[in-house]
């Protein structure tokens, strides 16, 4: 086992501020003793220390709840550390059971490799590339073997396993458990033994797996892993967890216009967590800028800044003001430089039908809400008759403050 450092040794201002910025925004840092040595000893000896995060790329996309996580390994990477991004391809050939109530589905070798590679290009927008070491457990799964799996499965107990709270609730409803997910949660624990992990970060669901980490190195004669779990972003809704499911979420793939606007939606209170979670201002500055507006300043101001800073990130701070921009000409009444533009044959045509044929409207029932909900607008004027019929020509189409369509009837 690894020497460490004695609890007597002097801390310095700059690993006090690491702490700090360790524990901005987590839910847990265990144990926090453990943390400070190892960052007292990486100070004296100049050695960065270790830090994990290991993705199964179930899906290629990333969300803004994706990357509250990134954005902690972001600020730990600034202070000096290595950060290693590992691709579970591996474990997803097992599937992680966490938080589920019924097996999930391993994906293919192929489904893998593609999703890893869109993934790890959407997180380098978060993280430094120089000082991230990217790894794939296979490398050191795949040679274990039959006899090393039996070996690894020996170091813990099925009770143990069975105070997980999701096998625990499937076994207590009588729903199936493989017992090749008992082996996701000791796979994931090996990888922090072959990567002499320091610190491994992950969601609050994910919290067994990462201690599973911390009991493995110690049976491996290692110096036991700390883990920092953060929590799950609330999305737009300001009530659950971000999510595709709940389309309450901003991919960071979505266009700059898109993105500004969304964040903008949010309600004041969530703008402060958000601030908190995503932001890479210092909570100094975020804490002066609540005073300000706790003072009288409009809080659209400070979430204007937030929008932009988040849209700067993963676009460009020239699109960050373009959509600014936009978004000001839009909430004037104003139409978007760039939109959609259709064609449609059968002129004259009902507006219920145009907001259909455009996709501004699921169906025409939806789209005669829409109307009787003042929501649509041709050329800027709402429209009140849902008989309307649009000749031929070219309109622009609007529902609601962000979505637009130049349609041009023959």
């Amino acid at each position: 086992m690894n020497q460490e450092t004695p609890a007597s040794a002097p801390v310095s201002d700059a690993v006090r501020q690491a702490l700090a910025v360790t524990e901005r925004g987590c839910e847990e840092l265990i144990p926090q003793a453990d943390w400070l040595r190892k960052l007292v000893r990486s100070e004296q000896t100049g050695q960065p220390l270790r830090i994990k995060l290991g993705l199964d790329p179930t899906a290629p996309d990333i969300h803004l709840g994706h990357t509250v996580v990134l954005n902690k390994l972001r600020q730990l990477q600034d202070l000096g550390h290595q950060v290693i991004f590992l691709i579970g391809d591996f474990t997803s050939l097992i599937g992680d059971p966490s938080g589920r109530n019924t097996t999930r589905p391993p994906l293919t070798p192929e489904q893998i490799k593609a999703n890893a590679q869109t993934y790890y290009r959407q997180a380098s927008l978060v993280l430094d590339p120089s000082k991230t070491e990217i790894r794939y457990n296979s490398e050191w799964s795949l040679p274990l073997g039959a006899m090393g799996m039996i070996q690894l499965a020996s170091r813990y107990t099925v009770a143990r396993m069975m105070e997980r709270n999701d096998f625990h609730d499937r076994f207590k409803a009588g729903n199936p458990i493989s017992v090749h997910e008992f082996l996701y949660p000791l796979m994931q624990g090996y990888d922090s033994v072959a990567l002499k992990a320091d610190l491994e970060l992950g969601g609050t669901d994910q919290k067994f797996n990462l201690l599973m980490g911390r009991h493995l190195q110690a049976e491996y004669g290692q110096e036991p892993q700390c883990i920092l779990t953060m929590p799950l972003l609330e999305g737009l809704d300001g009530v659950d967890k971000m999510s595709k499911s709940k389309n309450n979420y901003i991919g960071i793939a979505e266009d700059a216009n898109s993105m500004f606007a969304k964040v903008l939606s949010i309600s004041d209170e969530l703008m402060w967590r958000w601030y908190t979670l995503l932001s890479f201002k210092s909570m100094a500055q975020i804490d002066a800028l609540q005073s300000e507006v706790a003072a009288g300043r409009n809080p659209k101001e400070a979430k204007v800044m937030l929008a932009k800073e988040i849209t700067a990130r993963f676009h460009s701070a020239a699109a960050a003001e373009a959509a600014e921009q936009d978004f000001m000409r839009r909430s004037q009444g104003g139409v978007p430089e760039q939109i959609e533009h259709r064609s449609l044959p059968g002129a004259p045509l009902g507006i219920a039908a145009v907001l259909k044929s455009t996709g501004l409207a699921a169906s025409s029932s939806e789209a005669n809400r829409l109307i009787d909900g003042a929501g649509v607008r041709v050329d800027s004027n709402v429209v009140s008759d849902k008989a309307l019929k649009l000749s031929a020509g070219t309109y622009v189409v609007q529902v609601g403050k962000r979505k637009f369509v130049r349609v041009t009837l023959s």
